[in-house]
């Protein structure tokens, strides 16, 4: 089961507190790259894979703002 389907099952309430957490792992990530990229001795595979690791989660956080608020064509 992939982690998509594993959020289609959960209740909004759920969904909302997932999402704040994802949101602050996101800052999280934000600042560790911004960090990593003002160190002299930069490692650009970390830095990579941290922002890999951010785009999977601002998938994440889209497909939960999706689900709780989904466009209504009126």
């Amino acid at each position: 089961m992939n982690a998509y389907s594993e959020l289609s099952m959960k209740s909004d309430e759920v969904l909302r507190i997932e999402l704040e957490q994802f949101r602050r792992e996101h800052r999280d990530l934000d600042e560790a790259i911004h960090a990593l990229e003002q160190r002299a001795e930069r490692d650009p595979l970390t830095v990579k894979r941290l922002k890999q690791q951010k785009l999977r989660l601002k998938d994440r956080i889209s497909y939960i703002e999706d689900r709780l608020l989904p466009d209504i064509i009126a």
